[in-house]
């Protein structure tokens, strides 16, 4: 078991015998999830708070990069997540560094995909459960309970501190063989299994539970949101679908819903109450109660976006204040005061606004936090960040610029100056931010992914393909894998280079894609195999693609210029056509490949 020295804990809050002292974690939120400041062996890392995690994790890569030594895990243990299962390995950090704690000898499960949001791993239920934990994410706080003697106190301070509606939900026993926060809720009146889940990007339904409340992937108003993934292999197709209501028993309830719903199966739940659903909500988890406590903070409560930026559809009716049948006691409370007092908690909230998609927020703290401390480069790059979503360019560009000027090495900000950079086409000082982080990044880091994508921005192919090269050997497990080979397939593929390579890793991104067909995965098979010169096999992998997009210009010129070697020029050049009135810069894209529809 984990233990913080008790000089760590503050006095929070005691009623009559009941004790409570806390820890308080400062948490940035990426995207939407939390992470924390930590050290693996002294070097610095980030950590995801991962309460759907059974234990912490980091990837094979990672290990790599902090040198730790990894053995293999027990016999038969297996981790089973959105996208599959993965077999993990061990390694022992043998000093693990959390709140100015060193604690020796903690393991860490080895494998899976990259974390993301800027994160070396996760750290996972097998730590937190030590704790009773209050997550407070839209202040960007996530604190630490030793409490005694509290088996019957309510214990979601605030809401009797600030007269709010609360909600408590009963969890399943926790223990550290089990130990997730697994309650209940209802969807169209039928009981499903909820794991809460900080994790998870966004909350999701799996689509074994969505039929039994009367939803299907034919149903009417559903749409395609998205791919999805975790840790297994893969990565799934999903779906937003609308539902009547959405309820915790004796609690919040949400009509006319509308839910993120996958082929998710976990076996412990039927949905994952994900990070949008924290950043939404102030939770308690009591694990000394096997009870949860939460308040709505405002905002959509789940997150529908497919993109960064938030739609107006994102914030319909079905995502507006929930209700709550339960009411606030009267309770005495000394709890601390709830506005920021410093630049540093100001860049916390901004953060977490950013996350919820109020960018007003999120500039108005990143801002003071900014004026507070004009040094810290984190605040430029984090304000920066909310000036990109609100094509706010320049701005942004010198935000990422100062932040630079102060930390050389910032790799997020020469990435976030680079693609601002590729946008404005300044195709060659985007290059220098791009190969400065080439140089700076460890061999496996997980930047170099996004790093080929954005050489293939401005087709710099042999730069991009080196880089996926170097992630692909690094990220057996990672479930992005199929989208890197198709990624460097398609590299090669404009490049007219290495196309035997180029076609093994087309079909092996199609294959590990499973029953998803996705439709950039088949365009550009297509372009391998009209390089080969097997133009039957190109049109029909063109056809199965414009199944999937029928308004797909790059799609249509491919199989027109397929259809014009096959001298069926009516139909090629009608493709032709209808690509160039769909987007007019398709040909010359084409044509930079060496690839024109002329004789």
């Amino acid at each position: 078991m984990f233990a913080l020295p008790g000089a760590l804990f503050l006095p929070f809050l005691s009623h009559a015998e009941c004790k409570r002292v806390a820890v308080d974690l400062p948490v940035t939120i990426a995207g939407t999830r939390a992470l924390i400041d930590t050290k693996i062996n002294h070097q610095d890392v980030r950590l995801l708070v991962d309460s759907g995690a059974f234990f912490s994790m980091i990837s094979a890569a990672m290990a790599q990069e902090l040198n730790l030594k990894v053995r293999l895990a027990p016999y038969g243990l297996s981790i089973t997540g959105v996208g599959g299962k993965t077999v993990p390995s061990v390694a022992t950090a043998k000093v693990f560094t959390i709140a100015n704690v060193d604690i020796p000898n903690v393991e860490f499960l080895v494998g899976g995909s990259e974390a993301g949001s800027g994160s070396s791993g996760l750290l996972g239920q097998n730590f937190l459960v030590n704790w009773n934990v209050e997550y407070d994410l839209a202040k960007g706080s996530i604190r630490l309970f030793r409490d005694t003697d509290c088996s019957k106190q309510f214990l979601a301070y605030w809401a009797i501190q600030n007269h709010q509606p609360y909600t408590v939900t009963d969890i399943q026993n926790v223990s550290p063989k089990y130990p997730h926060a697994i309650g209940h809720a209802y969807i169209n009146g039928e009981k499903i299994n909820v794991l809460f889940d900080s994790g998870a990007f966004k909350s999701l339904l799996s689509l074994k539970a969505a039929a039994r409340a009367g939803v299907r992937v034919d149903s009417p108003g559903l749409i395609e949101g998205g791919l999805t993934g975790g840790t297994g292999r893969n990565m799934v197709m999903s779906y937003i679908a609308p539902f009547a209501s959405f309820k915790f028993a004796d609690g919040e309830e949400i009509k006319n819903a509308r839910l993120r719903v996958a082929d998710l199966d976990i076996g412990i739940a039927d949905m994952l109450i994900g990070a949008d659903f924290f950043l939404s909500h102030r939770i308690f988890v009591a694990n000394t109660q096997n009870r949860l406590y939460f308040t709505y903070n405002g905002g959509p409560v789940f997150d529908l976006r497919t993109t960064s930026k938030p739609a107006a559809s994102d914030r319909a009716a079905d995502d507006s204040a929930p209700t709550a049948d339960a009411k606030p006691q009267e309770q005495n409370s000394n709890a601390p005061s709830e506005a920021p007092e410093d630049a540093a908690a100001l860049a916390r909230r901004g953060t977490a606004s950013a996350g919820r998609g109020d960018d007003e927020h999120a500039l108005a703290d990143l801002t003071r936090a900014v004026e507070l401390a004009p040094n810290n480069p984190d605040y430029l790059y984090e304000r920066g960040q909310v000036y990109v979503r609100q094509k706010e360019l320049k701005k942004a560009l010198d935000d990422f610029s100062a932040a630079l000027q102060l930390k050389p090495d910032f790799i997020a900000a020469l990435l976030g100056r680079a693609q601002l950079r590729i946008n404005m086409r300044n195709v060659p000082e985007a290059r220098a931010d791009l190969e400065t982080v080439d140089k700076l990044a460890a061999k496996q880091a997980d930047v170099r992914f996004g790093l080929g994508f954005d050489y293939m921005r401005v087709e710099l192919m042999r730069p991009a393909i080196a880089q996926f090269d170097i992630w692909i050997a690094a990220h057996g497990d990672d479930s992005r894998m199929a989208i890197a080979l198709s990624a460097r397939c398609k590299a090669r593929a404009m490049l007219g280079e290495d196309l035997a390579a180029a076609l093994k890793d087309c079909n092996a991104a199609i294959s590990r894609s499973g029953k998803f067909q996705n439709p950039d995965f088949l365009d550009n098979l297509a372009l391998v195999r009209f390089r080969l010169g097997d133009y039957d096999k190109s049109i029909g992998n063109y056809d199965a693609a414009l199944k999937l997009r029928p308004k797909s210009a790059w799609t249509l010129y491919g199989r027109g210029l397929a259809k014009l070697k096959k001298n069926s020029r009516s139909e090629g050049e009608a493709d032709i056509a209808e690509a160039v009135k769909l987007a007019p810069g398709v040909a010359d894209a084409y044509k930079r490949m060496g690839l024109e529809s002329g004789p």
